[in-house]
């Protein structure tokens, strides 16, 4: 049941305003009677889901996460996680300019979860990722998006360069950071429909991933650290396509 759970006062309480349709029902400690549990059991109330109270060794024994209590068991039909078919409808419907966030095998699910906040607080219409050699929507990475997996539409692509292409024949500008590009961030035009592809932790972007973007650049690093860890970089790079974005 490992994967079909969400944990954390927050991120279940998100999950029941955002997607409440996924909850099969809900595990609160036996003895958590604070007002935020409180309103947790009268909003599943309202929705019909079921509120299971249980002794917190049982929970334990769920995850060895912290999970505040309280724990959602997700349906085991239905997922979060959609196609790159449904990625393409995304692109061709969209009536303004989309921003995508391309994750080229990010494992770490603590780097998934922090890159889902940054992208629900820039905007980003979409989180891609391949579907091999990368971190799924687990648990964890709901926990630590505090219920940004629930509102930043995540897609999972068979071949990542296939997606690519595709999303160029759509018209998306794919733009890729990367540490020997002659360009740096600030350098950089964002506009239209683009792609911001960052590479895995400590590896970077794959080769085939980096020759099928249509711009690279990199982020001025002005200290004796080579690199910034892949969410704190992801950060930096959206909030510069927003800021770019909202000054045109």
């Amino acid at each position: 049941m490992s994967e079909k759970i969400v944990y954390g006062i927050h991120a279940v309480d998100l999950l029941l305003k955002k997607s409440v349709d996924q909850i099969d029902k809900i595990y609160l400690q036996a003895n958590r009677q604070d007002g935020k549990a409180q309103k947790l059991i009268s909003l599943a109330a309202k929705h019909k889901i079921p509120v299971v109270r249980w002794d917190k060794t049982k929970l334990d024994a769920i995850t060895t996460e912290n999970h505040q209590g309280v724990i959602a068991e997700l349906k085991q039909t239905g997922s979060l996680v959609q196609t790159e078919h449904d990625l393409y409808e995304l692109v061709e419907q969209s009536e303004k300019p989309i921003t995508l966030l391309i994750l080229d095998g990010v494992t770490d699910p603590h780097n998934l979860g922090a890159c889902f906040r940054t992208a629900d607080a820039a905007g980003v219409d979409a989180i891609v990722v391949p579907k091999d050699k990368s971190v799924g929507l687990n648990a964890t990475v709901r926990k630590v998006a505090c219920g940004a997996a629930e509102t930043v539409p995540f897609y999972a692509v068979t071949n990542l360069v296939r997606a690519l292409k595709t999303l160029q024949d759509l018209g998306v500008w794919i733009l890729g950071t990367a540490g020997e590009a002659e360009q740096d961030i600030y350098q950089t035009r964002f506009s239209g429909n683009l792609a911001l592809v960052m590479g895995a932790e400590g590896k970077g972007m794959r080769r085939l991933t980096r020759e099928h973007c249509d711009e690279l650049f990199h982020i001025p690093m002005l200290g004796s650290v080579s690199s910034l860890n892949v969410s704190v970089a992801t950060g930096v790079c959206l909030f510069e396509i927003l800021r770019q974005r909202n000054s045109s």
